[in-house]
C-alpha cells in the first residue's frame, strides 16, 4: 500500500473530502517526509509546521461540519520562495533579504489559501530567480531526487525537488526564461508555464516583468491542472493581468487528440540536443501519432536568436527592478558606511550575488546612454521577429513539440565556471517567454543514467487547455509519471 507522501494531490484530496484519511494525517505524512528527505535534497528554506497543522486542523473541523470545500482542500503545496507570504519570511534565496518578512501575500499565495491548500513552507531558488541551477542560491545548493550530485533545474529547482521527493504533492515556481519547465524535466514532473497574463503577477517579487509567470509543479497533468485552475484568474492589482474567464482545466483532459495538429520545430533538434534527448522526444511524438495525431515539421527561424535576445532584455529589466534594495526600506543594511553613496554601495555588495550583480551591470550597460538602441531596442524588436514566428507556426499547428532541455541534469559545479554552457541549457524554453505563449513540461523518458528526459508542449495565448489534453492523452499512454526517485 502506497505511503501518502507517494499519492497525486487528486487522490489525496478525495481521501480527504470522503473522509477516509483527515487533512492533518496528510499533512503530518508530508511533514515527516520532509524530515528523511532534506539532509540530501534540501527543497527548502522555510518550513512551517505550525502554520500548516493549524490550517489542516482548521479544514478537518469544516468537513466535519458538514461543508463542501474545493478540490484542492486539505492537500498541503509548497511556494517558491519569491512569492510573498504574509506574516512568513521571503527571502528570494538571497542575502539582501534575510530576515524580510512581508506585510501582504501574493495574489496566488490568497488564492490557495482561499482554496483550502496546506502550506509547508517556502522552497530553494537561484537568488532572485536568476539561474538555471539552484546553484546560485545564497543560502545552499539544493540537490537533484533522482542523484543528489546533479542540479535540480533551476531556477525554481526548490519548488520542483521538493516534488519530486515527496515532500509536497504541489508546488508553485515562477519562470522567466524556463524557470518551471527546466527543473520540470530535470526532476521529471508536470510544468506549466502559463499565457504571460493568465496568472496574477502581485506579489511576486520580480526579475524581468514583462517575462515572469507564475506556474505549477506536479506528479501528473490532473494534478497540474487542478492548481492551475486555482490560481489562474484576472487581478485587477497587476496591470498584466488579462481579464478572461478561467476554464475548469481538468475538464480539458478528456484524453482524445485525435485531428490535434502538431508541429516539430527543426530548430529545437539542432546541433547541441542531447541524442538521447532527442530519440525519447521523437518516440514520445511517436505515441503522440499513434493517438491519432498529425504530426508534420516547421521552421521558426529566429529561434537562433532568442537566447542573445533574452539576455538584454531580462537583465535590463533585472537592473530597474533590483535598483529597491538600497540598505534603506527594507532588507539588508550594510554596518560598514560612513555616508548615504557607501550606504548603498556596500549594501549591495554585500548582500547580491555574484550572478545578480552581474546580471545588474548588463542590464545597467545596455540601458545605458548611446547603447539603448544597440541593445536593447534591437533585442525587443527580435522579440517581435519571434512572436511573428509562432504566430505562423500556429496558423498551420495546434501545438509544437520540442525538447524541454538540450540535455538532462547536469553534475553540481560542472557548469559553475562555464556561463555560456549554463545559459544555453534554458536555450528550449527562453522562446515561449519572449512569445507570451503557454509551454509545458513532462517526462518522457529516461537516459542511461536513470535521469528523466523532459518534453515541452507549446501552444498559442491561452491554450492551456490543448497543452492539457495533450499531456494528458500522453501520460494515459505511458507511465513514466509514475517513477519515483528512490532516496
Amino acid at each position: 500500500m502506497a505511503e501518502l507522501y507517494e499519492l497525486t494531490a487528486a487522490d489525496l484530496a478525495a481521501k480527504i473530502a470522503s473522509r477516509e484519511v483527515s487533512a492533518r494525517e496528510v499533512t503530518e505524512a508530508f511533514l515527516a517526509r520532509i524530515t528523511v528527505a532534506e539532509p540530501s535534497v534540501h527543497a527548502f528554506l522555510t518550513v512551517t509546521p505550525e502554520l500548516a497543522r493549524a490550517q489542516a486542523d482548521a479544514i478537518d473541523t469544516r468537513l466535519a461540519a458538514g461543508e463542501s470545500l474545493g478540490p484542492l482542500a486539505g492537500v498541503p503545496v509548497a511556494l517558491k520562495d519569491n512569492l510573498c507570504t504574509a506574516g512568513i519570511e521571503t527571502t528570494c534565496a538571497s542575502q539582501i533579504l534575510r530576515g524580510f518578512v512581508p506585510p501582504y501575500s501574493a495574489t496566488v499565495a490568497e488564492k490557495l489559501q482561499d482554496s483550502g491548500v496546506v502550506l509547508l513552507g517556502k522552497t530553494n531558488l537561484d537568488e532572485f530567480a536568476m539561474g538555471s541551477s539552484t546553484e546560485n542560491s545564497g543560502f545552499f545548493t539544493t540537490g537533484n531526487p533522482w542523484n543528489p550530485d546533479r542540479v535540480p533545474g533551476g531556477s525554481s529547482g526548490g519548488s520542483a525537488a521538493a516534488v519530486a521527493a515527496g515532500e509536497a504533492p504541489l508546488s508553485l515556481g515562477s519562470d522567466t526564461g524556463g524557470s518551471i519547465r527546466q527543473p520540470a524535466a530535470f526532476c521529471g514532473l508536470v510544468g506549466i508555464k502559463p499565457t504571460y497574463g493568465r496568472v496574477s503577477r502581485y506579489g511576486l517579487v520580480a526579475f524581468a516583468s514583462s517575462l515572469d509567470q507564475i506556474g505549477p509543479f506536479a506528479h501528473t497533468v490532473e494534478d497540474a491542472a487542478l492548481l492551475l485552475t486555482a490560481i489562474s484568474g484576472h487581478d485587477e492589482r497587476d496591470s498584466t493581468s488579462v481579464p478572461r474567464p478561467v476554464p475548469d482545466y481538468v475538464q480539458a483532459l478528456t484524453g482524445h487528440v485525435e485531428g490535434l495538429r502538431i508541429g516539430i520545430p527543426a530548430e529545437y533538434f539542432a546541433e547541441g540536443i542531447s541524442p538521447e534527448v532527442r530519440a525519447a522526444v521523437m518516440s514520445a511524438v511517436g505515441v503522440l501519432r499513434g493517438l491519432g495525431a498529425v504530426v508534420d515539421e516547421v521552421s521558426l527561424p529566429y529561434t537562433d536568436y532568442a537566447l542573445a535576445a533574452y539576455y538584454i532584455v531580462a537583465p535590463a529589466e533585472a537592473s530597474s527592478n533590483l535598483a529597491r534594495y538600497d540598505g534603506v526600506r527594507y532588507g539588508m543594511r550594510t554596518a560598514r558606511s560612513s555616508n548615504h553613496i557607501e550606504l548603498f554601495e556596500r549594501t549591495r555588495e554585500e548582500g547580491f550575488g555574484a550572478e545578480v550583480k552581474q546580471r545588474i551591470l548588463t542590464g545597467t550597460y545596455a540601458l545605458s546612454h548611446g547603447y539603448y538602441d544597440a541593445f536593447y531596442l534591437k533585442a525587443q524588436k527580435v522579440r517581435t521577429l519571434l512572436q511573428r514566428d509562432f504566430a505562423a507556426a500556429f496558423e498551420r499547428f495546434d501545438l509544437l513539440v520540442t525538447p524541454t532541455t538540450p540535455t538532462t541534469a547536469f553534475g553540481i559545479g560542472e557548469k559553475s565556471n562555464d556561463p555560456l554552457a549554463m545559459k544555453l541549457s534554458d536555450i528550449c524554453t527562453i522562446p515561449a517567454n519572449m512569445a507570451g505563449i503557454p509551454a509545458l513540461s513532462q517526462c518522457c523518458g529516461f537516459d542511461t543514467d536513470g535521469l528523466p528526459v523532459g518534453m515541452q508542449l507549446m501552444g498559442p495565448a491561452f491554450s492551456e487547455e490543448t497543452l492539457l489534453r495533450a499531456a494528458h492523452a500522453y501520460e494515459a499512454a505511458t507511465d513514466w509519471h509514475m517513477r519515483r526517485p528512490n532516496l
